[in-house]
């Protein structure tokens, strides 16, 4: 599936704001489940930017403004085609997760992180329907998995990126980021190494992937997006996601992966000044071309609006 995507974020201070530095993790990877085949940064007001990859693998944009100025807009703008990803086939017995070779690979994914520090309550919760999923570690992540479906309600507004996983679990409702970060904390607690995952998920509601209504070229506005990749030893990662209760597909396009959302949390950033700030994030993805990506890119609404008042 090719999919067209446009990642906007627009800053829009309430005073003079004199130097920002930023870092933008939003251009989508190349291996073996999608092809990167275009992908640009434009910001405004114009700045050059610089690109790295991070220890985790994924592409990071920096760019800076040392000139006074009173908004801020960037624009990540990508063509990706999308495949099939295979499911995980046959048997793999639990004590394969403890095979010397398989930790060192994976260790820094069961350890505990600011987002994924599980308590006792996630932890027995986790065992118990791990216990009755019987010696295949396929089914033990199938099953953390579906018990964060079956556990939290998506509902938006009501957390933040910080909510402690048991708060999570407790309350019983959050957002894609939640779900994600339960779910690794469910398979970490067992001893299956897990990974956060931030992308973009083509469809109109990213609780549902029952969207063949959608019309070739008709964009569809979402949000970034996560899920989890669980570690199936001698077969690979096996992403899923808990939000939809699907696992992941052609609709999915992966940004990167880390331990939890600080990893590859979209953009960050630091200003001088005692402004405040409006931010506006906006992602439109459709499945056919918009305007070639390596055309000019045009500054929003929102920042042209603010900057004509000026």
């Amino acid at each position: 599936m090719r999919l067209d995507i446009r990642y906007r974020t627009t800053f829009i201070y309430d005073d003079v704001v004199t130097e920002s530095q930023n870092e933008l993790r939003a251009c989508p990877i190349a291996d073996e489940y999608q092809d990167l085949i275009r992908y640009r940064v434009s910001v405004l007001p114009s700045t050059k930017v610089s690109s790295y990859t991070d220890y985790w693998g994924t592409r990071v944009d920096t760019f800076g403004h040392r000139s006074p100025h009173v908004g801020l807009e960037v624009l990540a703008e990508a063509t990706v085609d999308t495949k099939p990803r295979p499911q995980p086939a046959g048997a793999c017995r639990p004590d394969s997760l403890l095979a010397p070779d398989f930790l060192d690979l994976h260790g820094e994914y069961l350890e505990r992180t600011p987002h994924c520090d599980w308590g006792k309550a996630v932890a027995d919760l986790a065992e118990e329907h791990v216990a009755q999923t019987g010696p295949d570690v396929v089914g033990r992540v199938l099953a953390l998995h579906r018990l964060v479906g079956t556990r939290v309600e998506y509902r938006k507004g009501y957390t933040q990126v910080g909510e402690p996983v048991d708060e999570v679990l407790s309350h019983g409702y959050g957002v894609c980021q939640d779900f994600a970060h339960l779910a690794v904390s469910f398979c970490r607690s067992q001893g299956i190494p897990a990974r956060y995952v931030s992308g973009y998920l083509f469809t109109r509601d990213e609780t549902v992937l029952d969207d063949a209504e959608l019309d070739d070229d008709e964009p569809v506005r979402v949000q970034t997006h996560a899920w989890f990749e669980a570690a199936v030893p001698g077969w690979g990662w096996f992403g899923l996601d808990p939000t939809n209760q699907q696992a992941v597909g052609q609709r999915h396009v992966k940004i990167g992966h880390g331990r939890d959302y600080d990893d590859v949390q979209p953009l960050r950033g630091v200003f001088s000044g005692a402004a405040g700030a409006m931010v506006t994030p906006d992602v439109e993805i459709r499945r056919l071309a918009m305007a070639e990506v390596g055309s000019p890119a045009l500054p929003g609404r929102l920042l042209q609006q603010h900057q004509q008042q000026q």
